[in-house]
């Protein structure tokens, strides 16, 4: 599988699918980055002179890129029994389990990686992250020599809609454990989850942790796709353990090559409880009852 991750600019901060500026006393290499903000990076829209601000991405047309998949459509559900059928039905419900889907969006993501920033790919994930406030969003992810890449991708348009990317050299901290709320939380989330930081020192403001819509947060969280059981294939990709493994793997080597300035090199990997500061969280019951952060058929709607 593969490896994913953020940029840099300035004292590197990662930023979203946008090229580091130029070093001034050293014209041929990029400026490091700063782990900021790291707010995402929309692909829509005109062409902007600033770098800051997202450009229209042009999708080369692929060149027999590989996939996890091969040729043919790997989805062979398992013969479906009385005790097991509505579970299955409902699981066909996600539009990336539809043949030919994931091979497709792979190789739409596979166009987008920087071969000059990011390196080769290592390894193609499907994951959930879970934000601060408890929602569930659907993301492939990927390992890269340099980088950690988040893409959120639309499997009914199929069309990627945003990329986030963390410069594997800044990540300082990986934990995996279960997931706990504070005291008196309404809030619960059965299984494990992995959290990955890259700012260390930085602590999310108070307005940040009030509003579900930031994404200036320096650590990022994923669970279990819903729907890693449903064939080998989809249990390979979705599988957190190996993906903690490859991603810690190649951070090492690039903090070995590339050590950012100021920052004390190497990783922690912890076993520790994940907390998730959310308290009443209606909103994200309502989304994750309904898997509203999922590309899903949502059925007919009126008469």
């Amino acid at each position: 599988m593969e490896e994913p991750q953020k940029e840099a600019a300035n004292e590197e901060q990662p930023q979203h699918f946008s090229s580091s500026p130029a070093d001034p006393e050293n014209p041929g290499n990029p400026a490091p980055a700063d782990p900021g903000n790291l707010a995402p990076l929309e692909l829509a829209g005109p062409a902007a002179d600033d770098p800051g601000k997202a450009a229209p991405v042009d999708r080369p047309q692929d060149e027999g890129e590989r996939t996890v998949m091969g040729d043919e459509d790997p989805l062979e559900l398992p013969s479906a029994g009385p005790a097991n059928f509505l579970p299955h039905f409902k699981l066909r419900k996600f539009f990336v389990l539809r043949p030919g889907t994931l091979n497709q969006a792979i190789k739409d993501i596979e166009a987008l990686v920087d071969k000059e920033i990011d390196g080769s790919i290592h390894s193609i994930w499907l994951m959930a992250e879970v934000d601060h406030w408890n929602n569930e969003k659907e993301r492939l992810v990927l390992i890269t020599d340099n980088s950690l890449l988040l893409f959120k991708y639309d499997f009914v348009m199929l069309r990627c809609d945003q990329i986030q990317r963390i410069p594997l050299n800044f990540v300082d901290r990986i934990t995996y454990g279960a997931f706990v709320f504070p005291k008196g939380s309404l809030l619960r989330r059965e299984g494990e989850g992995l959290r990955i930081f890259w700012d260390r020192l930085r602590e999310p403001s108070f307005t940040s942790r009030w509003n579900p819509f930031t994404t200036d947060f320096p650590y990022t969280t994923f669970t279990y796709h819903p729907v890693k059981d449903i064939s080998d294939t989809f249990t390979t990709i979705c599988n957190i353990n190996k993906f903690r493994e490859q991603l810690m793997n190649a951070a090492q080597k690039v903090h070995a090559v590339k050590p950012v300035p100021g920052k004390a090199n190497g990783i922690l990997l912890l076993n520790q409880n994940i907390q998730i500061e959310a308290y009443v969280g209606l909103m994200s019951f309502i989304g994750n009852q309904n898997k509203l952060g999922y590309c899903m058929a949502r059925g007919n709607i009126g008469f």
